[in-house]
């Protein structure tokens, strides 16, 4: 933004220079015109001066002046107000930003919002706080008059800043700047008002943080009435007289020397103290002891009485229970007797009904298997008989598997050979070859 106000107030002083430039140049020409002309020499006349355009340039020039003029900006750690020519100091604070004024009447005031410091005494923050504000007056320590009478010199720091809310007041109001014409006398003022009712010593030690407080609390009050805000009032140092110093300084070591015999006199008195109260406790604890040990051996005599009380029934509960647990078991050993005897009995019952289950089903399956071959013999006796050759058929199947070739004669001679193959099957795998034993041509029978 800052760039953009001072591009527009170059453009509009560019265009100043502008018509500047045109109305010179104008007027050159017509005075070299007429120079010529008074000399009698030819020369072309030159164009009137342009006022027209020169005045549209300065008057266009305002445009971007105003605009740039009517830019403010406010940077970080900064505050303003405005400033009017014609209503004074307008309320409301510019915080850091851009904003806007009336050009040519208002302008922006800036405070630095930042913390401050005022410092009184010859330190490096002093010298170096003066230095960056280029004061002439050298930090000396605020001289002030104690109780007595005597000249101390403080080293003090105020560190404070200004309430952004009450810029306004502050511009209009206070004295410019306030760095230097309101803050120094208003500390000054406190501390000189405060100092004459305490004493050196109450000032230097004994009441120190109270003076501290109390002058923090009245430079608090009347700063911020101004629009000042107080954040921290240190007392840095003290500056005593020299006289007064050196009596202050043997006074605080036979102060130091009383006090010291005093810690040394009260440590032995608590030593004795302590040694007093040993004993009592030594004696207490023995006597405790005592009444502690003879209590014990009561409660143990009577811990003893009454388990006495309580141990009689309780061995002639255990010998009753003893005697029922042997009841007990004799009963279970009674019971456990019959009940193998009652089980042995059923064994053998059951034994006897399985063995007599067994040989009735044996004899069952015996009939049934005599009944069933006596049907089937009487079922082959009556197919033999109608069929006489099957017993042929039936010893051949059974020499079939056993047989591979078989020579009988073809007399008939040889018990029911002949019948037997006769009756076979062509299709029977065994091989039949008949052979005449009278015909000695025949070779197959030789080797048998």
């Amino acid at each position: 933004m800052l760039f953009l106000k001072y591009m527009l107030l170059v453009v509009g002083l560019g265009m100043f220079f502008v018509a500047a430039v045109i109305v010179a140049n104008d007027a050159w020409l017509l005075v070299q015109y007429r120079r010529k002309t008074a000399l009698g020499t030819v020369a072309v006349e030159p164009q009137p001066i342009r006022w027209r355009t020169t005045v549209a340039l300065v008057c266009l020039a305002w445009a971007p002046i105003l605009i740039g003029m009517s830019i403010v900006v406010v940077a970080s750690g900064m505050a303003g107000v405005r400033v009017s020519q014609t209503r004074g100091t307008l309320t409301g604070t510019l915080y850091p930003g851009v904003h806007a004024v009336t050009p040519m009447i208002e302008h922006v005031e800036t405070f630095d919002m930042r913390d401050k410091l005022f410092t009184t005494g010859s330190t490096e923050i002093a010298g170096k706080y003066l230095k960056e504000d280029k004061l002439t007056t050298k930090a000396e320590p605020l001289k002030v008059q104690s109780k007595e009478g005597l000249s101390l010199g403080l080293a003090i720091t105020v560190r404070y800043r200004l309430d952004p809310r009450r810029l306004d007041y502050i511009q209009s109001h206070l004295p410019q700047p306030i760095e230097t014409e309101l803050v120094p006398p208003i500390v000054a003022s406190a501390w000189r008002e405060l100092a004459p009712g305490y004493t050196v010593r109450d000032i230097f030690s004994a009441k120190r943080e109270e003076v501290r407080q109390r002058a923090a609390d009245s430079i608090t009050q009347q700063l911020g009435a101004d629009g000042i805000v107080v954040k921290e009032v240190m007392l840095r140092d003290i500056q005593l007289p020299p006289e007064y110093a050196k009596g202050l300084e043997n006074l605080l070591l036979k102060e130091q020397q009383n006090d010291q015999l005093g810690v040394e006199t009260e440590i032995h008195a608590k030593q004795v103290r302590i040694s007093e109260l040993d004993a009592e406790a030594q004696k207490v604890a023995q006597v405790k002891g005592a009444e502690g040990n003879a209590q014990v051996k009561v409660l143990e005599a009577k811990g003893e009485a009454d388990a006495m009380q309580y141990t009689l029934p309780l061995k002639q509960k255990q010998i009753e229970q003893t005697r029922l647990e042997a009841e007990a078991r004799k009963e279970s050993t009674i019971k456990g007797a019959e009940a193998a005897a009652e089980a042995k009995v059923i064994d053998s019952k059951a034994e006897m009904e399985r063995r007599k289950f067994l040989a009735d089903a044996e004899a069952n399956r015996i009939r049934v298997t005599a009944a069933a071959d006596s049907e089937r013999m009487k079922l082959e006796a009556a197919a033999l008989k109608q069929n006489p050759l099957l017993i042929n058929k039936i010893v051949a199947e059974k020499l079939s598997d056993k047989i591979q070739l078989v020579m009988v004669p073809t007399d008939s001679k040889f018990f029911f050979a002949n019948d037997v193959f006769k009756g076979m099957n062509p299709t029977n795998p065994v091989i039949r070859e008949q052979v005449d034993p009278e015909d000695p041509t025949d070779n197959s029978n030789q080797g048998h």
